[in-house]
């Protein structure tokens, strides 16, 4: 596992598969989601399940797997008074990872979230009350802990907002690790794209606040694909580097996700060439979006660096 292929990647734009949803291909092969930590969890009870969610990915042409971590979110972890936890679990995760991309080109990536209780039946974070300084240290302390279990990136999931996301991309960058942004987005009431969950944060402001960071890569996922499109637009107009996007389909009500409405594996592909115009070169999926997405992309993307992505 080398972030450098990647690295080169990005420079040549040339194509690069991500992998799909995790908590929600967990959920599909059988793992338990809890109320509290949805996906979480399964890292210490199902890790057999864990490695085959991995494995199906990367046997799907994935270039980068990410760890199940996005929902040991710091803030949700202090406030279920479990934020020592969190540090196990994401030590078993990012291992899990990297024993299913042992002997591959396959880079693992941590991701880290914002991630607040979510509302029983629901899709909404509970808003906690958390200070600036308090949410710094706990990003630091995730985004620390990452890093020592050996994560080769770190992915930014459903950035949504001007504040916290903002404390959470600074704290990873502050590994010195390479850093992408995912931009979380939906229409708000005003018609508006906004954040996620975030009436309060336009997408515009969002995309300004997070782009002037630099990171490696810019990405809109957890995303429609009815608004991502619109999405590319508003980022391209701030960003002139790297762009990837993952979108989703279906919908959450806590604990579970409901696949419904699923893009179909040929329909991804199409949009994915679409946004190609907008300047994309990393293709994935979310929530709902299995190994069967990634396997289309896969192979009707074709990249230069695919004969060389699994090295034995």
């Amino acid at each position: 596992m080398s972030y450098a292929r990647i690295a080169e990647q990005l420079r040549l734009g040339d194509r690069i598969i991500l992998d799909g949803g995790t908590g929600t291909d967990l959920q599909r092969r059988g793992a338990p989601m809890s109320g509290d930590t949805w996906c979480a969890d399964a890292n210490l009870t199902h890790p057999d399940v864990v490695r085959a969610v991995h494995h199906g990915y990367i046997d799907a042409g994935a270039d980068i797997i990410t760890a199940n971590t996005f929902a040991t979110s710091p803030l949700l972890f202090r406030h279920l008074g479990r934020i020592d936890d969190m540090v196990g679990i994401d030590t078993v995760a990012v291992a899990l990872a990297k024993e299913c991309a042992a002997g591959t080109a396959v880079c693992v990536a941590g991701s880290m979230s914002t991630m607040r209780p979510v509302v029983p039946g629901g899709d909404r974070n509970v808003e906690v009350d958390i200070d600036e300084g308090t949410a710094r240290a706990l990003f630091q302390r995730k985004a620390d802990v990452l890093r020592s279990a050996g994560c080769d990136l770190l992915m930014m999931e459903m950035m949504r907002d001007t504040d916290y996301a903002v404390w959470a991309c600074e704290a990873a960058l502050a590994t010195s690790l390479p850093v992408w942004i995912g931009i979380s987005t939906e229409r708000g009431k005003n018609g508006q794209l906004q954040g996620w969950g975030r009436d309060d944060c336009a997408l515009e402001d969002i995309v300004r606040a997070l782009t002037a960071l630099r990171p490696a890569v810019m990405m809109i996922m957890h995303t429609s694909v009815n608004e991502t499109e619109e999405a590319l637009a508003v980022l391209r107009t701030h960003w002139s580097g790297p762009i990837a996007t993952y979108p989703e389909c279906g919908y959450f009500e806590s604990p579970d996700w409901r696949f419904v409405e699923v893009i179909p594996p040929a329909e991804l592909v199409r949009t994915s060439r679409r946004w190609q115009a907008f300047g994309v070169t990393a293709f994935g999926g979310c929530c709902g979006i299995g190994p069967e997405h990634i396997a289309a992309l896969s192979g009707a993307l074709p990249g230069h660096a695919d004969s060389i992505r699994r090295m034995t």
